[in-house]
């Protein structure tokens, strides 16, 4: 896995391969981010399967992460997260971004996602970057109060769809 230049904002800012050694770092993000956040084991599990897992960082420090699964033709982001006082400056689309062109370096026709429905800011960053929905998860993620469904949404990567999407 080789680490992708990405324009995330500062001159030292980029991806690259995420490694156990960044999993402090990366729970105490994904801590702050979500209610109800991925365990150490999770990620450690990603890592062992060889899912491709990126960290952004700026200045040195993780700020986002991502990881995707990329199987025969068809690719799954799992998890996509900036830090909750860096989020609103592009680097979740810088993220989202770079995991659609691995995914289509690695052969991926088309990539999935669940999002919450409770998250617009998400939905607004998928649409625009032209993923569509494509169907819903009843009760997927735990809540608060019980659980809340998922929307599932989708890009081909194939055809006028992947010709529109912006260059990185």
């Amino acid at each position: 896995m080789s680490a992708v230049a990405v324009d995330a904002g500062p001159a030292d800012a980029g991806l690259r391969a995420m490694r156990e050694s960044d999993l402090d770092a990366i729970l105490a993000i994904e801590q702050r981010a979500y209610p109800f956040p991925w365990t150490r084991g999770i990620f450690r599990d990603c890592l062992a399967a060889g899912y491709p897992a990126w960290v952004l960082q700026e200045h040195g420090l993780p700020i986002g992460y991502a990881v995707i699964s990329v199987a025969a033709d068809e690719a799954h982001i799992l998890n996509i997260c900036v830090a909750p006082e860096r989020q609103g400056r592009g680097h979740g689309r810088q993220l989202l971004r770079s995991l659609v062109k691995l995914a289509i370096e690695l052969g991926a026709a088309r990539v999935f996602l669940e999002v919450r429905p409770s998250n617009p800011n998400a939905i607004a960053l998928y649409h625009d970057e032209g993923f569509n929905e494509i169907g819903r998860r009843p009760r997927y993620y735990p809540a608060r109060d019980g659980r809340e469904d998922a929307l599932v949404m989708a890009m081909e990567l194939v055809g006028d769809d992947i010709d529109r999407m912006p260059a990185l």
